[in-house]
């Protein structure tokens, strides 16, 4: 395919975290997480007026003005129904040898957890619990304050049952493993049909977990909803990292 000069993103391997916030506010799906860094996907799903930037907590994108290949929107909707079919999954675009951080093993030395010296109950109240196993109309999700949780999330984060799960009704899945098409499938029906009181996200720091990020993006669009998530990020550590409000 022949080039031209036209303005094309440029990723500053260096700065970038792996976040994962470009791919999610990337609409053509240009980008992905690839051994734990943001990559140009192909230079014909990139329209050049860089949406992603102001997403990027590190300063690592750029809009440049270079040879490229043309921008293909005919190509950019083939590609996105990929993604929307499972074909292609923007946040599991890795490989073992070059050490995601999903991937990397670590051991860790766990503090006493003191607060857990008397006696806990289960906040859980209802079952199940996978996505994949909540029907979208179940009584339960009525008014409910939603609590969409990473399942390595309940493991790492000793304190679920007393900070994020109470007065929640709490779905939990794999965005790395789990089909992504049959969640935002289940979650476009949810946000169309379901009234909800409130939407709530727990994810772990590794860059894949942010898939579930961009699965309820795509559920809230596909559901034409003006709605809100509060995102807690989790480190392996069992530690919130981060709040923040998408």
């Amino acid at each position: 395919m022949a080039k031209v000069k036209r303005k094309i993103i440029e990723i500053d391997e260096e700065l970038c975290n792996g976040c994962g916030k470009c791919v999610i506010a990337c609409a053509e799906g240009a980008l992905a997480i690839i051994d734990g860094k943001a990559r140009l996907i192909s230079e014909v799903y990139c329209d050049g007026l860089g949406a992603c930037i102001g997403e990027c907590p590190t300063g690592a994108l750029k809009i440049v003005e270079r040879e490229a290949e043309e921008f293909d929107e005919e190509a950019v909707h083939e590609h996105i129904k990929k993604i929307k079919e499972g074909q292609i999954k923007l946040f599991e675009m890795t490989t073992l040898a070059c050490g995601c951080p999903s991937h990397q093993l670590k051991e860790l030395t766990p503090k006493e957890p003191k607060e857990f010296k008397g006696e806990i109950t289960s906040a859980l109240s209802h079952w199940p619990v996978q996505i994949r196993l909540i029907p979208p109309k179940a009584p339960f999700l009525r008014e409910a304050n939603l609590l969409v949780c990473a399942d390595c999330v309940p493991v790492a984060y000793p304190k679920l049952h007393l900070d994020l799960l109470p007065d929640r009704k709490i779905m939990i899945g794999c965005p790395k493993f789990d089909p992504a098409e049959l969640y935002i499938e289940k979650f476009t029906e949810i946000f169309s049909e379901v009234p909800l009181k409130g939407i709530e996200v727990a994810i772990m720091e590794v860059p894949c977990c942010r898939g579930l990020i961009y699965i309820l993006n795509e559920a809230r669009k596909l559901a034409k909803k003006d709605i809100s998530f509060k995102v807690y990020t989790i480190s392996v550590k069992g530690e919130i990292l981060s709040e923040e409000v998408l």
